[in-house]
């Protein structure tokens, strides 16, 4: 049963597996490909959300949350089809760094 359709960064699906008594398979994935712990990944969202930049969807900030871009060529690769100007994608990559 859906409860709720909402994009979710891996750390996030890994706490709910996990909580959920998920499959034992998906754990090697997870150590592969979660980068941020699942607190790591909560404040990073909020402050990603605190922007309140209406460019910034949830499908980008999962994505920013997973990928943890190193510089704007990286952010321009996660926001395809929206622009952002310089300021935009500054103020994305200085909150990103506190978390690496």
């Amino acid at each position: 049963m859906i409860r709720e359709m909402k994009p979710l960064s891996l750390a996030e699906t890994e706490h709910i597996v996990k909580e959920n008594k998920g499959k034992e398979e998906l754990g090697s994935y997870f150590k592969k490909f979660v980068v941020l712990k699942l607190k790591d990944a909560l404040e990073l969202r909020k402050e990603l959300e605190a922007l309140g930049n209406h460019k910034i969807k949830q499908e980008y900030v999962v994505k920013i949350i997973d990928l943890l871009p190193e510089d704007a060529s990286d952010v321009h690769k996660i926001f395809i089809d929206v622009g952002l100007d310089e300021n935009e994608v500054k103020q994305i990559l200085d909150i990103v760094s506190k978390y690496k």
